[in-house]
C-alpha cells in the first residue's frame, strides 16, 4: 500500500535575506515534499499568488511528484516569509499573507479531498472550518498547531481532528503531559509534541510515549516539524506502531536540518 495524503492550506516562498535567496514554502507545501521524499504520495491543495514566487511554488511541487491540479492561482503576491539565520536556528521576521487572505476551499476541492487517505493541514491553513465535512467524507485529518494549541484556528479545528501535533521545547515534562492531556480533551485521539531537539512525546489517551531526537548535524532547523510531521504520518498509515512512527519522524527531519531551506 502506497498511502495518498492531501496537504491542505497556505503556501509561501521562504525569503532569506542574508543569502539573497528563496526556497517554496508553508507547511502543507512541505508537508508534500516530504511525504514524497518517504515514499507517499501527496497532493497540495492550496493557493498561490499570480506572480514569479507562485510560478516557482508550483514548478517545484511538480518537480517533487506532488499532484498540484487542485493548487489555485490568484491574483495578488505570493505569501512571502522573511527569514534570518541564528546558530543554525530559523527566525521568522516578517511575513505577508498576500493571497492567503483570499483563499477558500471549493466544492471541487472537496470531491478531490475525499479520494485520499488522510488529509493534514496546519495552523495558517485557513480551512479549520472545512475539517468537518472532510471526517464526514471517511478522511481522517491531521492538525499542526505549531506552537499555539490555544489559538482560535486550532481551538475550532480540534474537535474534527483525530491526530494533532503542537510545538514546545522549553515546557517541562509534566507541563507538557498536561498541556498534551487538554488538547487531546477536546477531541485528538492522537497527540504529537515535537520538542526540538529534545526530541518528542506521544500521548494516545491512555500512555505517553518518548522519543529522542536523531542525533546529526544541524544547519538550518526550517521544515524539521514538518519533516517530522509527514515521516510520522506516513507510518501511521503503513499501520507502524507509535514508537516506530516516531523514529520515522526524527529520522525524516533529522534529514532536513542537514541543508539550508526546507527542500
Amino acid at each position: 500500500m502506497i498511502p495518498h495524503i492531501a496537504c491542505i492550506g497556505d503556501s509561501c516562498v521562504d525569503h532569506y535575506e542574508a543569502l539573497g535567496q528563496k526556497f517554496p514554502g508553508g507547511n502543507p507545501v512541505n508537508f508534500a515534499v516530504y511525504l514524497r521524499r518517504v515514499g507517499a504520495e501527496a497532493s497540495f491543495i492550496g493557493a498561490v499568488g499570480s506572480d514569479e514566487d507562485g510560478l516557482l511554488v508550483r514548478d517545484a511541487l511538480a518537480g517533487k511528484g506532488v499532484d498540484v491540479s487542485h493548487v489555485q492561482v490568484l491574483e495578488g503576491p505570493t505569501p512571502t516569509t522573511t527569514v534570518t539565520m541564528e546558530q543554525g536556528n530559523r527566525v521568522f521576521t516578517s511575513y505577508e499573507p498576500g493571497v492567503m487572505e483570499d483563499y477558500r476551499l471549493r466544492p471541487r476541492d472537496l470531491d478531490f479531498i475525499a479520494r485520499h487517505d488522510l488529509a493534514v493541514t496546519a495552523l495558517w491553513g485557513r480551512c479549520e472550518g472545512d475539517l468537518a465535512a472532510i471526517r464526514a467524507r471517511g478522511v481522517p485529518v491531521a492538525f499542526d498547531c505549531a506552537d499555539l494549541p490555544e489559538d482560535p484556528a486550532a481551538l475550532a479545528a480540534l474537535p474534527n481532528v483525530d491526530i494533532a501535533f503542537f510545538s514546545d521545547d522549553g515546557s517541562s515534562l509534566e507541563a507538557l503531559m498536561d498541556k498534551a492531556r487538554g488538547v487531546a480533551a477536546m477531541g485528538p485521539g492522537t497527540v504529537v509534541v515535537m520538542r526540538g531537539a529534545r526530541g518528542s512525546m506521544v500521548y494516545d489517551g491512555r500512555t505517553f510515549y518518548l522519543q529522542g531526537a536523531v542525533d546529526c548535524p544541524v544547519v538550518d532547523t526550517l521544515g524539521a516539524g514538518d519533516s517530522y510531521i509527514a515521516g510520522f504520518l506516513h507510518a501511521a498509515l503503513l499501520g507502524k506502531p507509535i514508537p516506530e512512527r516516531m523514529r520515522a519522524g526524527s529520522e525524516n527531519a533529522a534529514v532536513t536540518i542537514g541543508y539550508v531551506g526546507a527542500w
